[in-house]
């Protein structure tokens, strides 16, 4: 059973780690980003928020997923 969590935290922080940059990038250009002045909205400031507490987990879970291997 531990291999099996082992691999689903290190697939947990790949997964984060590929998927969620790409997708602020995204989020970065759309036009509801930023307003008129060019200033941050808050679309674009809960989306940095959300995508960065992902980020944290990510690295969370490999922390973890390599204590688990160590012992």
């Amino acid at each position: 059973m531990e291999p099996v969590l082992i691999a689903l935290l290190f697939a947990n922080a790949v997964f984060n780690v590929v998927v969620w940059p790409r997708f602020y990038v995204r989020v970065a250009k759309d036009q509801r980003a930023r307003n008129a002045e060019g200033k941050p909205t808050p679309f674009l400031i809960v989306h940095t928020v959300l995508i960065a507490l992902a980020l944290v987990l990510a690295l969370a879970s490999a922390i973890a997923a390599i204590a688990a291997l160590v012992g």
